[in-house]
């Protein structure tokens, strides 16, 4: 067993030490990302501190009823990750923020985000890459800042009274949406001006700074599991495992099983019966006999190896005690003939040549012993 499968554990083994070692590089790259009080390169610890050093205070929430009640009209809400949000909290967090007169700024939202906060606005399916040199809009906090870091999604569709600004490939990758009651939301479709390994690239800390300090109160929501809210649907209960599951998994299944089953069928011995062919060269009998004991060996079948013993005993000594071949592994024909032929008539041959299985190797040998002496009896008599 540990011959078969030693090479499979160390396998395995490395598997899992290079998993961890991921894991850990990761997770120390990702540690506190946009996090106010992170001053990891991911962080946005940098920028909570200018904006204290201009009068802005920021607190942190982890929960949806804790970012609903902070929303006022003196109060900017940042939500880090929208998307990681469920439909029912986002639609909470809207009913709060549009009567609230206040900002509410979402980092690189998606369709399940914009559908609720802002459903005139769509993303994008290919997102922009690289620095946007000119804000493109006349918005005033951009046109201060100048170019700065906000490529990533992009939206296709927007109301005409939205601020675009920062277009790439005639797409905006920033949209400021005015609302009915005197706020506003401001959709960045990156969050790399918020990094401090990044504040001070370009207009990064201006437009940053601009848009998170225009209220003097910042709350700052980062999504958390263990807000209870996410659990809660609008009267269907929290989400099940198959909830969870993507949409194709049974067609995925199938396909799989599908897959295995010709793999199998691929892999399987050839149909019908075997037919035996000569082989290309000759071997030698002793060869033949010691790869067939290793085999038998290496299946622990002493049964079988028992049993090809006493066949090959019963088949060479029927010639000599006068026994037809066809009559060489019947008990009562060949039993009467060999006890006549033996010096000792009360020896029984029967245990030796029709015995049962053998219990361990010793006996094995035993046995090959004893029907080797028999033979050589019956020769000399």
């Amino acid at each position: 067993m540990w011959t078969r499968t030693r090479g499979l554990l160390l396998a395995a083994v490395l598997v899992l030490i290079t998993a961890a070692a991921i894991a850990l590089v990761r997770s120390n790259a990702a540690h506190g990302r946009l996090d106010p009080r992170s001053a990891d390169p991911n962080g946005s610890r940098a920028v909570a501190q200018l904006l204290a050093g201009h009068g802005v205070s920021t607190r942190v929430v982890t929960t949806t009823a804790a970012a609903r009640a902070a929303a006022s009209p003196d109060t900017t809400v940042l939500v880090a990750s929208p998307d990681l949000l469920t439909e029912h909290q986002l639609s909470q967090l809207r009913s709060a923020t549009a009567r609230s007169g206040g900002r509410t700024v979402l980092i690189a939202p998606g369709t399940p985000t914009l559908s609720t906060f802002t459903p005139d606005v769509t993303a994008s399916a290919t997102p922009s890459t690289g620095t946007l040199q000119k804000p493109g809009c006349a918005l005033p906090a951009a046109h201060r800042a100048g170019d700065a870091e906000t490529a990533g999604r992009r939206y296709a569709t927007y109301p005409a009274d939205a601020d675009a600004c920062y277009p790439s490939k005639g797409l905006p990758t920033l949209l400021r949406l005015p609302e009915a009651h005197g706020g506003d939301t401001v959709l960045i479709g990156a969050p790399d001006i918020l990094f401090n390994s990044r504040l001070d690239q370009h207009g990064n800390a201006s437009l940053a700074l601009q848009l998170l300090g225009s209220r003097p109160h910042l709350v700052w929501y980062l999504p958390s599991l263990s807000d209870d809210s996410s659990a809660t649907g609008t009267g269907t209960g929290g989400r099940g495992l198959l909830d969870l599951l993507p949409s194709g998994w049974l067609w995925g299944t199938l396909q799989l099983f599908v897959a295995a089953a010709l793999a199998a069928l691929w892999r399987a011995r050839r149909l019908g019966r075997l037919v035996p062919e000569r082989l290309p060269v000759a071997i030698h009998a002793s060869e033949a006999v010691e790869g067939r004991a290793r085999l038998y060996r290496k299946a622990n079948a002493r049964d079988r190896a028992a049993s090809a013993l006493r066949t090959a005993t019963r088949t060479r000594l029927a010639p000599l005690i006068g026994v037809p071949p066809s009559q060489a592994h019947t008990p009562e024909t060949l039993l009467p003939a060999l006890t006549a032929a033996l010096h000792t008539p009360g020896q029984d041959p029967r245990p030796l040549l029709f015995g049962p299985p053998l219990a361990d190797d010793a006996a094995l040998i035993a046995l090959a012993d004893q029907l080797d002496a028999l033979e050589r009896e019956v020769r000399h008599s």
